[in-house]
């Protein structure tokens, strides 16, 4: 892929655009304050899939709780999800963990300067490694996101699948053509600066571009046609029904499953559910009894109010059902807190959603 006319005296034109744009106009973030790299990385991974306004509290308050490597390495993994919770994706928090023992084990506690070292880290790709080494330590490496990849496809009104392999690879060396080498840092973060909040997805601000003169689709008048949409999952439907044990001190049951079972749960700490079917109820008391031991009987079943949950392609109906107990099973690694309080268990946004309606419910009988 080539871009025109950005070449020689036209390119630095370019460069020093964008850089003065972004000098003039970049959001005050957090992240933005400091070149410890263990901080920009935390950052880069919170960002993954996450919108900016969710992760700033997030970024702060997990920065309170492990200020750098040592402290996130010492902890337990449970500590961890626990001021992940909430954040989603949370396989992106327990490789921020191992790479935080990999990193005190055999980096001396200091995020690797070497790209492929970065790489070698759990978690880390190539544009997260790039993203880091260009910020903290200025490394001359290029980094491509979808931010990136959208301004680059519309500068050079580039079509197709911007993800296809070879195209990717396309827009990758693109990327490091363009790369101011004096200031990488401050480069990427301005590509990825201007796709966030000028060049975006929809509705592109075109007049408020410091690139538009080298801009082909601009020229061409496609820029909101460009890129081109990628053909979407079709989404499937998941219905699951979730059993809120209560005993009569007010605790309920979590468990946690470590195989296939309750991954749509991320594996952390949930009420015991059951993919389901029309019959729900009778699903459920199944699960209960071959799982738990825990016999229902025919109208111990209070079903309570359904919410909605999205993981990226599906479209989750949750079904919880309210259950009195005399006593709560004894199950090996189950936590038992009370329902009005799960304190800093690590729960996903699933559970919370499960557990407000519950909540709800009995402080209406109260």
């Amino acid at each position: 892929m080539t871009i025109p006319a950005l070449t020689g005296p036209s390119l630095k034109k370019f460069r020093c655009s964008l850089l003065t744009w972004f000098v003039e106009h970049k959001r005050d973030l957090p992240w933005r304050k400091t070149k410890d790299p263990y901080r920009i990385w935390l950052s880069e991974i919170m960002l993954q899939q996450t919108r900016v306004a969710a992760v700033i509290p997030y970024y702060e308050n997990f920065l309170a709780r492990f200020p750098d490597i040592q402290s996130l390495a010492r902890s337990r993994a449970e500590a961890v999800l626990s001021h992940w919770a909430g954040l989603g994706y949370y396989s992106r928090a327990r490789n921020l963990h191992r790479a935080a023992n990999e990193i005190v084990a055999g980096h001396g506690g200091n995020f690797p300067n070497e790209h492929e070292a970065a790489l070698a880290l759990p978690g880390i790709g190539r544009y997260t490694a790039a993203a880091v080494l260009s910020i903290a330590y200025d490394k001359p490496l290029a980094v491509l996101d979808g931010n990136v990849a959208r301004v680059l496809a519309r500068l050079g009104a580039l079509r197709g699948d911007l993800r296809a392999p070879s195209t990717w690879q396309n827009l990758e060396t693109t990327a490091q053509d363009l790369l101011a080498q004096k200031s990488p840092g401050d480069w990427n973060q301005a590509m990825m600066e201007l796709g966030a909040t000028v060049c975006t997805p929809k509705s592109p601000k075109c007049g408020e571009c410091p690139v538009a003169p080298w801009c082909r689709a601009r020229k061409l008048g496609i820029a909101e046609q460009l890129p081109e949409a990628r053909k979407k999952r079709a989404t499937v439907q998941v219905t699951i029904a979730a059993a809120v044990l209560i005993d009569p001190k007010g605790r309920t049951l979590l468990v946690r499953h470590r195989d296939n079972e309750g991954a749509l749960f991320s594996h952390m700490w949930q009420f015991p559910a059951v993919e389901s079917t029309d019959e729900k109820q009778s699903l459920l008391a199944k699960h209960l009894q071959d799982k738990l031991g825990v016999k229902i009987k025919p109208g111990q079943m209070t079903p309570l109010k359904s919410a909605r949950h999205a993981v990226t392609f599906r479209d989750i109906r949750l079904l919880p059902f309210l259950i009195r107990v005399e006593r709560l099973p004894t199950i090996d690694g189950a936590q038992t807190p009370a329902l009005l309080n799960f304190g800093r268990l690590a729960i996903s946004n699933a559970t919370r959603k499960i557990a407000r309606v519950a909540i709800a419910h009995v402080r209406v009988l109260e």
